[in-house]
């Protein structure tokens, strides 16, 4: 079978490298425009470009696949190579850019997406993200059979995975990476067999997960502590959740609650109730929050004992609910 792969980042290229491995033909790999990144902002390719490119796969990077839009030209090349590549069908992974109908009805199969959710629960860009912050119990990989809607097509396979107590946006995105790596294989290999039977997602049950902005990294202390806590899994490793003391923005990569401790009666949200090696324990709405790993400005994260050797903060000092979103 002839496969045409459209993904960019992490979460895609595992699936590329599963179905290569095994043994479809992967005829054209689809991936995002090289991107600056890092201090100097100098051009990035993508995970998955880096992989084809190594295994010598044919990578088409166009802008844009609409033929009316604002970049016409890379459609036009895009659908020539396409058409060039005579695949059977075109698996997606997070790729980054709407597939308009053309792209859609080319391959004999249609288009086949590996989407990080339960459908119809958090259809869009950012399901993992989403799930941690709304304290889902579980989640699972949807393989769906792409339509023009917005993660709306039949749902051809799907697996459940338990959201752990500790998993972050980062641990549970490559434990649903390879989950979806497995099933597209099993999809592919079903299909060539005529043995894929789709069905049409439910009707109830439908949520969207929308795009993290930056400025959600920020936490407001005023919330409960549970949803403050799942917060910083969610954003854990982008955007990071966030908090200014003194005017500066320090980074908050993993914490906890304190079970059954509530802060003193006189405590403001935000207000630090004591820093030690184990943690920074903040005040919130209902609870405390221990901070066990943070990050300063130009930093590296460190455990607690060791950000506070080098960064005092003393009880009585406030974080602030709103840092500045420039250095956050």
């Amino acid at each position: 079978m002839r496969v045409i792969f459209a993904g960019t980042p992490e979460f895609a290229r595992v699936a590329l490298e599963k179905l290569h491995c095994a043994g479809f033909d992967i005829a054209l790999v689809l991936t995002q425009p090289d991107r600056p990144a890092g201090r100097g902002m100098k051009l990035h390719a993508s995970a998955v470009k880096q992989w084809a490119e190594s295994h010598q796969i044919s990578v088409a990077q166009p802008r844009s696949l609409r033929l009316d839009g604002k970049y016409p030209e890379d459609a036009v090349a895009a659908r020539a190579a396409i058409e060039d590549a005579r695949a059977d069908v075109m698996v997606v992974a997070a790729y980054g850019l709407i597939l308009p109908q053309w792209v859609l009805d080319m391959p004999r199969l249609g288009c086949l997406n590996i989407h990080g959710s339960v459908l119809p629960r958090w259809r869009g860009a950012a399901p993992i993200h989403r799930a941690i912050e709304a304290g889902d119990q579980e989640t699972g990989v949807t393989i769906m059979q792409m339509n023009a809607g917005l993660d709306t097509g039949d749902m051809l396979l799907l697996e459940m995975l338990p959201i752990g107590a500790h998993d972050s946006t980062e641990t549970l995105h490559d434990q649903l990476a390879e989950l979806g790596g497995q099933m597209i294989v099993k999809a592919l290999e079903s299909a060539a067999s005529g043995g894929l039977h789709a069905v049409p997602q439910p009707a109830e049950g439908i949520s969207y997960a929308h795009k993290i902005d930056k400025r959600e990294a920020a936490l407001d202390w005023t919330q409960p502590v549970a949803t403050l806590e799942r917060r910083v899994r969610a954003f854990n490793p982008f955007p990071i959740a966030c908090s200014a003391l003194n005017g500066e923005t320090i980074k908050f990569w993993r914490a906890a609650v304190l079970p059954d401790v509530r802060p003193p009666s006189s405590a403001i949200a935000g207000q630090v109730l004591a820093a030690s090696a184990e943690g920074v324990d903040i005040a919130t709405a209902d609870g405390v929050l221990r901070i066990t790993r943070l990050q300063k400005a130009g930093g590296k994260p460190l455990e607690a004992a060791d950000f506070l050797r080098g960064f005092e903060i003393q009880p009585g000092q406030r974080f602030s609910s709103a840092p500045p979103i420039a250095a956050a």
